[in-house]
């Protein structure tokens, strides 16, 4: 067989196809004394590389080609590699991507943290589902943000979620991060002159390909609280749904509230207001990669 053609999955079955002598008419007709139903447009359009099988009837029916083309068991099967992403949302999510760091105001800094710690993970998982909670406390500090995250593998192996928290007062203490489900501890990066906490968070086990997974964590201040003038989050890669909740304590209600939302840096911002509970809410669909939050004043300096 005539290697120069055999490195892909629609190469190796135009060669082994050649190879036989044999039409497509005459093996689909093998095919159905072996019960498997392929159609003669199916078959022309996996061996021009126009299609290939996906589903799992069209995979069952790989094992019967091998054998009618006398080809090694698993051959074929080999060259299809894992099954590509199907939906409108993954088809585009590939296209949507930035380097990790082109989102900060200081890329060197940050990049140099994600260089201390395992990224490998990162582009296999869908975001699902994101949520965070955050709790602003009577001295209009910022005390702690409690995440969710509903993650799906595309590829086995991925083990670790890598959380970045940034202060915007360095001198200050850096927070706490606190591991709550499904997750541990692993390497953590601390860069307090630029106010940057980066940590891995390990899965409980590792995925394959198509297993999900929720992860909770937290991120707990500690005093003096850094101020809480804006809260949001920076997104590399598309999520599915963003959950943003900001609940203010009763002596520390804001004003002059803005959404915003910055993609391919053009910013959209509108003026919102904080509820009866004394929270903000802000939701976002099929977002990124780009930035997502609040920002607000307060009434009268302390």
């Amino acid at each position: 067989m005539d290697t120069a053609r055999t490195d892909t999955f629609a190469g190796a079955l135009r060669a082994a196809i050649a190879e036989r002598g044999l039409g497509l008419e005459r093996i689909r007709e093998h095919l159905a004394q072996q019960g498997v139903k392929v159609s003669l447009a199916t078959l022309s359009y996996w061996q021009s590389g126009r299609s290939r099988p996906e589903r799992r009837s069209s995979l069952a029916a790989i094992g019967h080609l091998e054998e009618i083309l006398a080809l090694p068991t698993g051959y074929l099967v080999g060259l299809l590699g894992p099954p590509r992403p199907r939906g409108r949302w993954l088809k585009r999510a590939p296209d949507r991507t930035v380097p990790i760091s082109a989102l900060w105001s200081d890329p060197d800094q940050v990049e140099w943290a994600f260089r201390q710690v395992d990224t490998s993970s990162d582009e296999r998982l869908t975001r699902l589902s994101q949520h965070d909670f955050v709790t602003v406390g009577p001295e209009r500090g910022e005390r702690s943000i409690r995440s969710r995250h509903v993650l799906r593998a595309d590829a086995d192996g991925a083990d670790r979620w890598v959380v970045l928290a940034h202060v915007d007062e360095p001198a200050r203490h850096l927070p706490v991060l606190a591991p709550l489900r499904h997750c541990s501890l692993g390497r953590l990066v601390t860069h307090p002159a630029a106010g940057l906490v980066v940590a891995e968070l390990l899965f409980d086990r590792a995925l394959r390909q198509g297993d999900s997974i929720v992860i909770e964590h937290e991120l707990v201040s500690r005093p003096p609280y850094p101020p809480a003038l804006a809260c949001g989050r920076k997104f590399r890669l598309p999520v599915r749904e963003y959950v943003l909740e900001i609940a203010f304590d009763p002596l520390a209600r804001p004003v002059d509230c803005v959404q915003y939302r910055q993609v391919g840096g053009t910013e959209v911002a509108h003026p919102v207001e904080v509820d009866a509970g004394g929270s903000l809410l802000g939701v976002a669909l099929d977002f990124g990669p780009g930035s997502y939050g609040f920002r607000w004043n307060w009434p009268n300096p302390r």
